[in-house]
């Protein structure tokens, strides 16, 4: 058995996973035994090809092209049947580390026997701190924004846009950058694949919240990494439309129907105003509205299975 299982998702974005191998197999001491699972997300075979002929030679790597783009969580999923590890570290492609973060929080893991999530502290390409935590997307956080709550409440919302120099216990930590005890996660299920992309790693750290033993969630900020955001997916509208369901479906899974409801009837008031100066936004009150905000709007129901 390994230590630690790396899961990388690839979607026509070689380039930036060859880097994040790269990256990983420089800055994580050789005494760490790990394995490597790659997994392409039905990416086209111009881009599979080069990432299969990029990657750097590594003795536990092992790559898997899925002939279907499941997403964010599916795809994560789909990888965990390569792996035999004690913990998890779910790393999106557009990273590098700064240093040794699998070491560091292999450590802190180990020695802190109630804690089940971990992330490292989060940086951009130019340096400066990105926001490494979050607080559990509830109806409150939605109506009133996070900075509210962390001014009424800083110790129950800490300041995510904060550098901390020691450990902090904290609701939820981003998907760039998951490290997870496998057995809390297999024992909630890992992942919710009815969610395509956004708001996995929140359900998950709900679900893993509710534990008696190990349930914890931390951020470790002396463990770094650079973050390039969002280059493995273009914010377009469809992608926007993403993330409205996710949302949603996530709240009334965690929450509850009226918290949903009362969510998703300010939302579509909230674009029935927008439009008015800007008709493209009539588009979320559609979605909202008129469609139910069903997952069955999702972009993983217009995934097409790619020929072998």
């Amino acid at each position: 058995m390994y230590q630690i299982a790396v899961i990388l998702i690839n979607y026509n974005s070689s380039s930036f996973t060859i880097n994040a191998v790269k990256s990983l197999i420089k800055n994580t001491s050789k005494a760490l035994n790990w394995q490597l699972i790659i997994v392409d997300n039905a990416s086209t075979y111009e881009d599979y090809t080069k990432l299969k002929e990029g990657l750097p030679e590594m003795e536990h790597l092992t790559l898997f092209r899925s002939r279907l783009n499941t997403g964010f969580g599916g795809g994560n999923m789909l990888g965990i049947h390569f792996v035999n590890a004690k913990y998890y570290a779910f790393i999106n492609n557009d990273t590098l580390l700064k240093n040794d973060c699998l070491s560091d929080i292999l450590t802190f893991m180990e020695n802190h026997p109630k804690v089940a999530l971990c992330a490292p502290q989060g940086y951009d390409e130019h340096d400066n701190v990105l926001k490494s935590f979050d607080h559990f997307l509830t109806l409150k956080r939605e109506l009133f924004g996070r900075k509210i709550l962390e001014k009424t409440n800083p110790k129950k919302y800490p300041k995510r846009n904060k550098k901390y120099e020691k450990p902090i216990k904290v609701d939820c930590i981003p998907g760039s950058f998951m490290f997870v005890d496998a057995k809390v996660f297999d024992s909630v299920g890992g992942f919710d694949t009815n969610i395509f992309l956004y708001y996995e790693e929140t359900d998950l750290a709900y679900r893993i919240g509710k534990l008696k033993d190990r349930s914890d969630c931390y951020l470790v900020p002396s463990a770094q990494y650079i973050h390039f955001k969002g280059k493995s997916t273009s914010p377009n509208i469809k992608v926007k439309k993403e993330l409205k369901l996710s949302l949603l479906y996530v709240l009334k899974k965690n929450s509850g129907y009226f918290h949903y409801l009362i969510l998703k009837t300010t939302m579509v008031i909230k674009y029935l105003i927008k439009s008015i100066v800007k008709p493209k936004q009539f588009t979320f009150v559609n979605l909202l509205l008129f469609q139910g905000a069903s997952l069955s709007k999702s972009l993983k129901h217009s995934q097409k299975i790619l020929e072998k």
